[in-house]
C-alpha cells in the first residue's frame, strides 16, 4: 500500500511550490521568458532542480501555474453572487475583481506576456483562455443568471461583462502598466467601483432594482 503524504509534507510542497512560482515570476519580468533556464529559477527559488522538475516538468508547465495562481479566487467567498440583488453582486464581482488586479505580481504577470508574446504566442494565449477568460466567463454567467431571475435586462451578457470589467480595469489597472507611481487611493477606487455599478444599472437594471 501506497503511504499517503503527511499534512507537513504536502504543507512543504506547496511552500515550494510557491517559491518557485514567485522566484520564476521575477526572473521572467528581469531577463525575459527565453533567457530564463528552469535551473535558474531552482536556484532563485532555493530548491533542487529535482524539486522543481518534479513540480513542473516545463517552462510552459510553471508559466500556466503562474497564470492560474494569479487568477484564482480564494477570498473565502462563493466564486459567484447568488443572482437576485443586481447592485450587490455586482458590487461584489468590481471589489473581487479589483482585489485580482491589484495584487502584488499580476501587473508584472502582463508586462511579462506583453513584451514575449511576439516570439512566444503561446504565453498570450495560456494567460488569455488560463486567466482572463475563466474569470470573464464566471461574470457572464452571473448577469446571465440576474437576467433570468428578472432583475436585469439584457441580451448580450458577453457585452454587460465586458462593459463592466473594462470600466474598472481601465481605471485601476491599465494606467499602472505605463505609469510607474500610479496607486489610486482606497477612496479613489471604491469609487471607481461604485460608478461602473450605477453605470450597469442605469443600463441593464430592470424596473424596481435599486439605482436604476
Amino acid at each position: 500500500m501506497t503511504a499517503q503524504p503527511s499534512e507537513y509534507h504536502r504543507r512543504v510542497a506547496a511552500q515550494k511550490r510557491t517559491s518557485i512560482i514567485e522566484a520564476a515570476t521575477e526572473l521572467f519580468l528581469d531577463s525575459g521568458y527565453d533567457g530564463t533556464s528552469l535551473a535558474r529559477i531552482a536556484e532563485a527559488a532555493g530548491v533542487s532542480r529535482a524539486t522543481l522538475f518534479k513540480q513542473f516538468t516545463t517552462k510552459a508547465a510553471l508559466f500556466e501555474a503562474i497564470v492560474t495562481e494569479y487568477w484564482k479566487v480564494d477570498d473565502g467567498e462563493a466564486p459567484l453572487p447568488e443572482p437576485g440583488n443586481l447592485r450587490a453582486g455586482l458590487e461584489a464581482i468590481g471589489r473581487r475583481y479589483v482585489a485580482l488586479l491589484t495584487q502584488p505580481g499580476m501587473a508584472a504577470l502582463f508586462r511579462i506576456v506583453i513584451a514575449e508574446v511576439p516570439r512566444f504566442p503561446e504565453l498570450g494565449e495560456t494567460q488569455f483562455k488560463l486567466g482572463k477568460m475563466p474569470y470573464f466567463e464566471s461574470v457572464r454567467r452571473y448577469l446571465a443568471a440576474e437576467s433570468a431571475a428578472g432583475t436585469a435586462r439584457l441580451d448580450d451578457a458577453e457585452m454587460a461583462a465586458t462593459q463592466f470589467l473594462g470600466m474598472i480595469s481601465n481605471y485601476v489597472f491599465w494606467p499602472r502598466m505605463l505609469l510607474a507611481r500610479w496607486e489610486p487611493d482606497d477612496s479613489a477606487i471604491t469609487n471607481a467601483v461604485d460608478q461602473a455599478v450605477l453605470t450597469m444599472l442605469a443600463r441593464y437594471g430592470a424596473p424596481g432594482t435599486p439605482g436604476a
